[in-house]
């Protein structure tokens, strides 16, 4: 494409957009510029592309985006804000790939991962070709792509979007978080259901308060635009029992579904019963009422399956498809996954790194714990230390055993987050400090018995432990395998 072309995107910015340039490939990162490059300086959180400007031209640039003055051989096109710039150019370059894909967008502080899983299965299993973008990975069909944050910057994530019309995607579903809707990064990318799960104290190092948090969310559902298509109409998919559902509503102009369990809802659950087995409950539905028996525990699962079928209900999936779907489900690695190598306790490993998700699934465990409750829990460094004592202070009340240990401890001393943790349980005398994550999970592993149950909170699906600049290899599955092969002398 023509760099004078590619500038049609944007409408106000100065130098001169040559006709003779062809651009090829966009980058914002100099290590991925290739000859016939369009070169994005984005002024970071951490560096400034700027800084590259030079070396992007030694390895092909043929123009830059900027907003700060350059010295460069090649032309250099000025505009106020180069991440919206970036999300334009990559559309457009792209050639806006969401306007002809089905795209499904998912926010809230838990169970992003799940929904998307879930909605990715049930329109999946109706026969559509499709793609999923998130915490775990980037999936294009059958493809899996890695992924560094739960949402892309908007030019690799247009980028991805093209792959998938390319092999044949129709629908797209994503996890939207919070940093990005505030940052930019799903600028460009059109929405045709957006979801709001919940909202928990998370990311207050970023968003500072509960209200900035509240309305980086409500970004998405202002994004779903303010007209009406007949054939094609945008939906709002709302919990009504989370109080900041009114703010969502206020926020788009779009039709609204909800989902709940205590408020009055589209879609709600009654009657549910948990056991360690699975759930069950009575769904209602604007088409009829069913009764479900699922594979997930606990009344975040019923929240979950809640939201996966209303949003399939606004892609236009039968209800009884998606019940079908959801029921033969065993659930989404790293949340309340089990791990089983013969011990006669349950041990959970669970992706709960928030107040409010920790408190979720200790609830559930005890509605069928016979005996004592372990929870191995840490907190990230680098992240929200107000949510510290707090998830002690519940893995304190909730658990018989708590064991305080280390979680992603990145720049920080971890022996200084844990003390950060105490600070919320004074007095208390029922936890123990086990600074090595895989001490802490021997640890609750020896000490079990029949009838106990094990929680390994935190880091679910992940595969690494961030200590320093290091990342380590390290999988909460794999390690509570080996402790249990270990006290069964198996290993």
């Amino acid at each position: 494409m023509k760099l004078k072309e590619l500038m049609q995107a944007i409408p106000v910015y100065t130098g001169e957009a040559s006709e003779a340039i062809e651009i090829n490939k966009i980058a914002q990162d100099s290590r991925k510029v290739q000859p016939g490059t369009l070169f994005i300086c984005i002024d970071g959180e951490i560096v400034d592309g700027h800084q590259f400007a030079d070396r992007a031209v030694q390895l092909g640039a043929v123009a830059i985006i900027a907003e700060k003055k350059l010295d460069v051989s090649v032309p250099v096109l000025y505009v106020r804000d180069s991440k919206r710039a970036m999300a334009m150019l990559a559309d457009y370059f792209y050639g806006s790939p969401t306007q002809a894909l089905k795209l499904v967008g998912i926010t809230g502080t838990n169970g992003k991962t799940t929904v998307s899983h879930l909605v990715e299965q049930i329109v999946r299993e109706n026969g559509e070709q499709t793609g999923l973008i998130g915490t775990m990975y980037r999936k294009i069909g059958d493809e899996i792509l890695e992924t560094k944050n739960t949402t892309p910057d908007s030019l690799t994530l247009q980028e991805t979007f093209r792959d998938m019309l390319l092999s044949g995607v129709s629908t797209a579903v994503m996890e939207v978080s919070s940093h990005a809707l505030v940052q930019g990064r799903v600028y460009g990318s059109d929405y045709d259901v957006a979801v709001f799960m919940n909202l928990s104290q998370d990311h207050l190092d970023y968003h500072h308060t509960m209200e900035e948090y509240a309305y980086a969310k409500s970004l998405l559902f202002a994004q779903l635009g303010n007209s009406y298509n007949m054939s094609n109409p945008k939906i709002a998919v709302l919990n009504a029992d989370d109080k900041e559902n009114v703010r969502m509503q206020t926020a788009t102009a779009a039709h609204v579904i909800t989902f709940g369990i205590k408020e009055p809802a589209d879609f709600s659950a009654s009657n549910i019963q948990i056991t360690s087995h699975g759930s069950t409950f009575d769904l209602k539905t604007p088409v009829g009422d069913f009764s479900l028996k699922i594979k997930m525990i606990g009344n975040f699962s019923v929240y979950n399956v809640l939201a996966a079928i209303a949003t399939s209900f606004a892609l236009r999936i039968p209800v009884i498809n998606a019940i079908a779907t959801v029921e033969s489900i065993p659930g989404v690695k790293g949340r309340f996954e089990l791990v089983n190598a013969g011990q006669e306790f349950p041990v959970i490993v669970d992706y709960s790194h928030t107040p409010d998700s920790l408190l979720n699934v200790l609830q559930t465990i005890d509605e069928f714990a016979e005996k004592r409750v372990f929870v191995v829990v840490g907190c990230g460094g680098d992240r929200d230390k107000g949510k510290r004592p707090q998830m002690a202070k519940i893995a304190v009340d909730y658990a018989t055993n708590p064991i305080f240990t280390s979680d992603n401890p990145r720049s920080e001393d971890p022996h200084a987050i844990i003390e950060d943790m105490i600070q919320g349980v004074p007095g208390s005398d029922s936890y123990v400090v086990q600074e090595n994550r895989r001490d802490a999970i021997r640890y609750a592993v020896n000490m079990a018995e029949a009838g106990d149950v094990i929680l390994i909170a935190g880091k679910g699906h992940e595969d690494y432990q961030v200590i320093g600049d290091e990342v380590i290899d390290f999988d909460d599955r794999v390690e509570a395998r080996i402790a249990i092969e270990k006290k069964l002398g198996l290993a």
